[in-house]
């Protein structure tokens, strides 16, 4: 019996998740127009190198619950710090924070 929800047991340490959430970026950024030089990597912005908006953020979190993830994650605690949001976040915090919670 095969159960598709539940993720595969792929490793869940943060330096394996990088490659992950670039290939997602690149996939969710391939139409935009933002003036990255080169490959991306853990420090790479989502705002200020990525010209990242709020509304694309949103986007971002529900894609890495559906591809990445495979459950709800409390990224409020991610993207919240003393009840005010983040002004930016690299991918190593993303992938950092994901393996925390997996």
């Amino acid at each position: 019996m095969n159960d598709h929800s539940e993720p595969l047991h792929a490793p869940t340490d943060a330096e394996s998740l990088v490659p992950r959430l670039v290939a997602l970026l690149e996939d969710f950024t391939q139409d935009w127009d933002h003036e990255l030089s080169g490959q991306m990597t853990r420090e790479t912005r989502l705002l200020a190198d990525l010209g990242f908006e709020s509304i694309d953020i949103i986007q971002l979190v529900v894609a890495i619950e559906e591809e990445i993830t495979h459950k709800k994650m409390p990224f409020d605690q991610l993207l919240l710090k003393d009840g005010r949001y983040v002004d930016d976040l690299s991918i190593g915090q993303i992938a950092d924070f994901l393996a925390r919670h997996l």
